[in-house]
């Protein structure tokens, strides 16, 4: 009795045993089905994956092409390559009709313009400021014509008045603590690399070839102009830079070459065309102005502004960079242009 008890129990074994082989290899063969039926409705053709690698490399390839080594685009604005947000900018046509050469705001300036014929992106990505001798200008006690940024540190709030000590222009660390308190800022520096492409090869003498590419602008006067200078007989040019006593006398400091309207070709001079780049630091009364170029020694001119006036109250500043014409003698068509490819500016608080 023992033993068909054993015999039994070993037969109900073998038919549980046999019933899990049946029902997991039917699960099996349901989940390779299954496995197999969706990897057949998603089957890609295999040049799929190729043709959008390509795709993106030829995408990374057009973007690269059209940016320069400093990362500029040709086809963007300059204000997608620089940051224009407080800066407006002057240019020498009148489509107001107030026989003034027209500004652009910050904002409009900040939101991709461009004028065709005097401020544009060139094909390497460079900011270009092109100015022509004829042309309207800023106001009737201005000489010549230019396209030209002015610092605008309201950076579009135009419930900050333009001129004056106020939030939107700056002041010498050295004028009255109540000055630096309602000013933008105090003290400052201007930092741009760029390169001279046209200058004026038609009028007098002391007018020919020479452009302001930079400045430092109080109420009547000027700090800081920067020069460059190529005289048509030359192949270099040079840099020189001179600075503005409040309603007193300037002086000229010559930097690379000579300012003389009969100078000699310079022998360290600047090529048409060729990059270089200008600092200017003020701190208080003293000024620094600093030009670079890649494979030379820097050159550096200091000022010393202790009687220059403009540490005392209602003095206020404000940077400018551009094109400004030296010429208005010269033949009509007759212009100046520059190609920027760093722009930036700073000050304390």
């Amino acid at each position: 009795m023992h033993g068909n008890n054993s015999f039994t129990k070993h037969l109900i074994f073998r038919c549980i045993a046999t019933r899990l082989c049946v029902i997991f290899s039917s699960l099996f063969f349901v989940i390779s089905c299954s496995s197999g039926d969706g990897s057949s409705s998603e089957k890609k053709d295999p040049t799929e994956d190729t043709q959008a690698e390509e795709q993106d490399v030829n995408q990374d390839n057009n973007t690269n092409n059209n940016e320069n080594s400093n990362g500029l685009n040709a086809n963007m604005p300059p204000s997608t390559n620089f940051n224009l947000a407080t800066w407006n900018i002057s240019i020498p046509i009148d489509e107001d009709n107030n026989n003034k050469a027209d500004t652009v705001k910050e904002n409009e300036l900040n939101n991709g313009f461009t004028n065709d014929n005097y401020f544009y992106t060139a094909a390497d990505g460079g900011m270009v400021f092109k100015c022509p001798i004829d042309g309207f200008k800023t106001s009737e006690n201005t000489k010549y014509t230019r396209t030209e940024l002015r610092e605008m540190l309201r950076a579009g709030n135009t419930n900050i008045d333009t001129q004056g000590v106020t939030k939107n222009n700056w002041v010498f660390g050295s004028a009255p603590q109540q000055d630096i308190t309602n000013a933008g800022g105090y003290d400052g520096e201007l930092h741009a690399t760029l390169a001279v492409n046209h200058v004026t090869t038609t009028g007098d003498d002391d007018q020919v070839g020479r452009v302001i590419i930079g400045q430092i602008h109080a109420n009547d006067d000027e700090p800081l102009r920067i020069y460059y200078r190529k005289l048509p007989n030359n192949t270099l040019g040079s840099i020189y830079i001179a600075h503005e006593e409040n309603a007193a006398a300037e002086t000229y400091y010559d930097l690379i070459g000579s300012r003389s309207k009969s100078a000699a070709n310079p022998e360290d001079g600047i090529a048409l065309d060729e990059k270089f780049s200008y600092s200017v630091k003020v701190t208080g009364n003293n000024m620094w102005v600093t030009i670079n170029r890649d494979g030379k020694d820097a050159i550096e001119q200091f000022v010393d502004m202790t009687n220059s006036g403009y540490d005392v109250g209602g003095q206020y500043m404000y940077f400018k960079a551009g094109v400004y014409n030296q010429n208005n003698t010269g033949t009509a068509t007759d212009y100046v242009q520059a190609t920027f490819y760093s722009l930036e500016s700073g000050h304390s608080e």
